[in-house]
């Protein structure tokens, strides 16, 4: 691999006047998407019920989601970077819209899964368009702003999920309201594509075409042979080591052979690499042009989002099961745990957002910092109550430190980690980033859950909650030093 990073000079940037319409389409999607993934955890229990659904039914409506959305990711991050970017972002909206119709209108388990697939395809399309039209539009120090503002509404959005859909249950019932958790998200899909249609820039998909006889490809960007571009070996091989990875981690309850399908994706993310790498000297554009791993920014990056979510994202997993199993409370008091933590997140995001660029890799820190501190307290307060010595609504205090790290972490990482990525691979590379989150949360939750009911065998829910968040702690730890690690290389001279 070269050491060179694919960096290329860009042309002079000349801010697109409906920059910030562009944004509000982005974020609104943006809060369809994730309000569907959080009302459906309020919605499962109503789903069993009225479906007659099986455990094995309960598990894929959550599973087939997660798979088919990290599987076709980066495939379709490089197509928007070839295609246009507008195009794929609302064919994604389209496709989860109509699999939300198909959701709300299943007549039993084995349909809704099938909208659910189809859902995470369409936001599989969707959110890599997203990262990379931000990077498109947005430079400097409006890039981090705008990147906060991504954050604020993935902190909302996870804030007023829970409580949305357990309106909307309360509502319609046992029978229609779940129904109505997959439906909500169809007048926002409506209205996202009436926008995105009249204000995002024409043509909404480009076919690349080969340079002409003056123009010269530049070490970011190889020639583009047309469809061949989007390179058909590269993007199977890519889906299918992801599948081979996720599938082990998402279904609990494979057969021990199903772990054989590790290897088969080392074996199939080798044999990706060497393609990626072959296609790349014969002067064709690859998937994912890997010399942008050479990017320190980038990819120490991609290690910290993928670290963070492997640890951090289990904790509200932990926290519902705690809360509704070991102290027997609902599952609307289980959600408002969460609320402060969200808002904060926003608000953090926000403020991080207009620091970013300023600050830097420090402000990451700082929220990993954060989460320690949070761990820390939230295992103090699960331990003060094994003898009823203080109320478990402490909680909501120390979980505060986590949200407020969310904020600190997630978006400014992003800004930061695509901060030297070149144009003409911000949708590709931006997925990868979104992969590692994928695969980190899919393996974070199967590993750190089995490490809490394993304790939980031996011992009381308290002592659990304490070893899993030692887990979870440990993992921010080695977050914390990669960006350290990263904070150092930015203050050599010269360096990415």
């Amino acid at each position: 691999m070269s050491a060179a990073p694919p960096v290329a000079a860009q042309p002079a940037h000349r801010p697109d006047p409906g920059r910030w319409r562009i944004l509000a389409v982005l974020l609104t999607t943006i809060f369809m998407s994730l309000i569907g993934v959080s009302i459906v955890n309020v919605a499962l229990p109503s789903i069993h019920v009225a479906l007659n659904a099986t455990q094995s039914d309960m598990q894929w409506v959550l599973s087939g989601y997660a798979l088919t959305f990290g599987v076709v990711l980066v495939a379709a991050g490089r197509a928007g970077d070839l295609m246009g970017r507008g195009g794929l972002f609302l064919i994604g909206v389209a496709l989860f819209t109509l699999a939300s119709v198909a959701a709300g209108l299943a007549p039993d388990a084995a349909w809704l899964n099938g909208a659910r697939f189809a859902q995470g395809v369409g936001s599989g399309l969707l959110n890599p368009q997203g990262l990379g039209m931000i990077q498109q539009y947005f430079q400097g120090a409006e890039r981090g702003r705008a990147f906060g503002y991504f954050g604020t509404m993935v902190g909302f959005s996870v804030a007023i999920g829970p409580v949305l859909g357990g309106l909307l249950i309360e509502l319609g019932g046992q029978q229609l309201g779940w129904r109505l958790t997959f439906l909500v998200n169809v007048p926002i899909g409506i209205a996202v594509l009436v926008l995105g249609f009249k204000w995002f820039p024409r043509p909404l998909i480009r076919l690349p075409a080969a340079p002409g006889p003056n123009q010269a490809s530049t070490p970011r960007a190889p020639a583009h042979q047309g469809w061949r571009s989007l390179d058909p070996v590269g993007s199977p091989l890519l889906g299918l080591a992801v599948l081979c990875f996720l599938y082990p981690f998402v279904e609990s309850r494979t057969a021990p052979l199903t772990w054989l399908l590790l290897p088969l994706s080392l074996g199939l993310t080798a044999a990706w690499i060497g393609w990626e790498r072959h296609t790349a000297r014969h002067g064709h554009s690859p998937m994912v042009d890997l010399r942008i791993f050479s990017t320190s920014s980038f990819s120490n990056g991609v290690l910290i989002m993928s670290l963070y979510f492997l640890g951090m994202t289990s904790i509200w997993v932990l926290v519902a099961l705690y809360v509704q199993e070991g102290l027997g409370m609902t599952a609307l008091q289980s959600g408002l745990f969460g609320i402060p933590a969200a808002l904060l997140s926003s608000w953090a995001a926000d403020w991080a957002g207009r620091r970013v660029m300023a600050y830097g890799r420090r402000i990451v820190i700082i929220g990993l910092l954060l989460a320690l501190a949070g761990l820390l307290l939230s295992a103090g307060v699960i331990l003060l109550q094994v003898h009823d010595r203080i109320s478990a609504w402490w909680l909501l205090l120390t979980l505060s430190f986590i949200g407020l790290a969310q904020g600190l972490v997630i978006s400014p990482n992003q800004a930061l980690t695509l901060m030297d990525v070149p144009l003409d691979y911000a949708g590709s590379s931006g997925a990868i980033m979104q992969t590692g989150q994928r695969i980190g949360t899919s393996v974070g939750i199967a590993i750190i859950t089995a490490v809490v009911f394993w304790t939980l065998n031996m011992s009381s829910w308290p002592t659990a909650m304490v070893a899993g968040f030692g887990v979870i702690a440990a993992v921010v730890l080695v977050a914390l030093l990669v960006a350290i690690k990263d904070q150092r290389i930015r203050r050599q001279p010269g360096a990415a």
